[in-house]
């Protein structure tokens, strides 16, 4: 009996060997290689070689209407590292501390956020009309110096009404720009030397054809001064505008003359709901 007792002792022994062995080969029909790591189902070729078919697929189904900066970048023939940027100072991007993230804008015009698996920073996709998209292509023209607005025919009432009152810019700020009156100067100068990044009369990055006093891109600020009271064409105009920033949901700081006279104490305290720190 001891010796049949040991028989099957070293059959179990041999076949749990046996076991242990074709737990650690290559899962792959007719492969015999050992495993990549410990707890893998496949040999280090065999690994490789499912890993890349399933990037290979997982790339091809991942959503081919949206584009990436670098697509974006390589279609339009702009530097890498200005699309993000662009994108930015038109409002439809915001930069944080892990990445990229869409604003309500962005969102509002297709963005969709992703996280990369590797470093886990944020990064955006756009679907393909931002290669259409007026604004963001106006803004690449302004940096690459093709701005042709000065050559372009007024054409509809908006800007003939904002023409005639540029044509009353007498006004030059310490920066060096020309402003319709000494409210705007005031504001200007303020805004310069407080060391605060500002343009003035630039475009909202939008379809409708309107243009904001001043631009802060820090805070994606806009500042309205609403100078000329007792005209009833530019309070129609205020409301048009007035409503055409709510409806974008655009940061905006409205200003009286009773806010301009205490510039110093309002602009600073305003400024900061809209994270910017004026030192």
């Amino acid at each position: 009996m001891s010796i049949e007792r040991e028989l099957i002792r070293l059959h179990k022994f041999a076949k749990a060997l046996q076991d242990l062995s074709s737990d650690n080969i290559c899962s792959e029909p007719g492969c015999n290689k050992p495993l990549s790591k410990p707890g893998h189902k496949y040999c280090y070729d065999h690994w490789k070689k499912h890993n890349q078919a399933s990037s290979s697929q997982s790339s091809s189904n991942f959503e081919p209407s949206l584009l990436s900066a670098t697509q974006i970048s390589q279609k339009l023939s702009i530097p890498k590292n200005r699309v993000n940027a662009i994108l930015a100072e038109i409002g439809l991007l915001s930069k944080q501390e892990n990445g990229w993230v869409a604003t309500k804008l962005g969102m509002n015009f297709g963005a969709v956020e992703r996280i990369h698996p590797k470093d886990k920073t944020k990064y955006v996709l756009w679907p393909t009309s931002v290669l259409d998209n007026q604004a963001f292509l106006r803004t690449i023209d302004n940096i690459q110096g093709n701005n042709l607005e000065e050559n372009q025919p007024k054409t509809n009432q908006c800007q003939s009404f904002r023409e005639q009152f540029r044509t009353d810019a007498n006004y030059r700020t310490t920066d060096g720009h020309w402003v319709r009156s000494k409210a705007e100067m005031l504001i200007d100068n303020w805004l310069y030397m407080s060391g605060l990044v500002h343009a003035y009369e630039r475009r909202l990055p939008i379809e409708e054809e309107l243009y904001c006093d001043f631009y802060l891109p820090g805070g994606k600020v806009y500042i309205e001064y609403w100078g000329y009271e007792n005209n009833a064409e530019y309070l129609e105009r205020k409301k048009v505008k007035q409503n055409i920033y709510h409806k974008y949901d655009f940061n905006l700081i409205e200003l009286s003359d009773d806010q301009i006279k205490n510039i110093d104490d309002y602009l600073p305290r305003v400024l900061l709901q809209f994270g910017v720190v004026v030192n």
